[in-house]
């Protein structure tokens, strides 16, 4: 088994933390990771992707072991957010690379692909969105922050950071919650628990509206640039239907979309399923 390393490198003053493992000279897969998780969220897949692949897998500024600079210092919006990942990953060397996308880490990824075509070689997206037909009733009272940016309306949405939400968005649609580890949901715990964490939430929360707008901009860079592309989608994800994996093949005819009888966080219940199929896809 390949050693994961754990680093942090300088970014423009901000410590960003990654894990890597595999080859330095294997092709190179960049994993990223949604709300509320951190690069920790791969814990299960790096092992069975390293052997193959140089693995990446750095935790977004405000997530994880990465800094979390105030808001006065950092705006948060996936714009800034994207921008980080992109001079990351021209400091730690990746030219040319897959994007495996989730939840937060899809509108990053998008932005990464229309900025910088010719480095993207594939896109795994698990529970990417990218479509609105994607986004279900759970976005509601996100849509209503959208529409009027209240103090009530942000302060209704700060149940969704609280661990009773947590559990949800991990154990939503599993069959046999018993099998996803309490650690994950824990961690993630944590780090929504440091000070001022819930505001720079709210930010994003507010800002994902951007993402939404970005979409017609993305179909357009899948259209000219027919990326491979592969979807493994937990089907009972309460917040990214199963119609937002299924869009994918209107913009790129020859998308592997695949279904898997979980939910939101699928690598917690299909970690081995997926990453058997992102092997297969890769290699061929």
């Amino acid at each position: 088994m390949n050693p994961v390393h754990n680093r942090t490198v300088d970014i423009d003053g901000l410590n960003v933390f990654y894990r890597e493992a595999g080859p330095a000279d294997a092709p190179a897969i960049l994993l990223l990771h949604g709300f509320p998780s951190s690069s920790h969220m791969f814990r299960d897949l790096i092992p069975l992707l390293s052997p193959h692949f140089r693995v990446v897998a750095p935790d977004l500024p405000g997530f994880g072991r990465t800094d979390l600079p105030g808001r006065d210092a950092f705006h948060y919006t996936f714009d800034a957010l994207a921008g980080v990942i992109d001079r990351f990953t021209e400091k730690v060397g990746l030219t040319r690379f897959a994007m495996y996308v989730f939840d937060y880490g899809a509108p990053v990824g998008w932005r990464l692909a229309m900025k910088h075509p010719e480095r993207i070689g594939a896109i795994i997206s698990q529970n990417g969105n990218a479509y609105e037909e994607g986004l279900s009733a759970g976005w509601n009272p996100i849509q209503a922050y959208w529409r009027d940016p209240s103090a009530e309306n942000r302060n209704a949405l700060r149940a969704m950071l609280t661990p009773q939400t947590t559990v949800f968005q991990y154990t939503h649609g599993v069959a046999d919650p018993s099998l996803v580890s309490p650690d994950g949901m824990a961690l993630d715990d944590h780090y929504l628990a440091r000070p001022g964490a819930d505001e720079v939430q709210l930010d994003l929360f507010l800002d994902y509206a951007s993402n939404v707008a970005l979409y017609p901009a993305f179909h357009d860079y899948l259209r000219a640039h027919q990326p491979a592309l592969l979807a493994v989608w937990g089907k009972n994800d309460p917040f990214f239907l199963p119609a937002g994996a299924q869009a994918f093949a209107r913009d790129v005819p020859n998308a592997d979309v695949r279904f898997f009888d979980t939910g939101h966080f699928a690598l917690e219940t299909h970690a081995g399923e997926i990453g058997a199929a992102i092997i297969e896809f890769l290699t061929k």
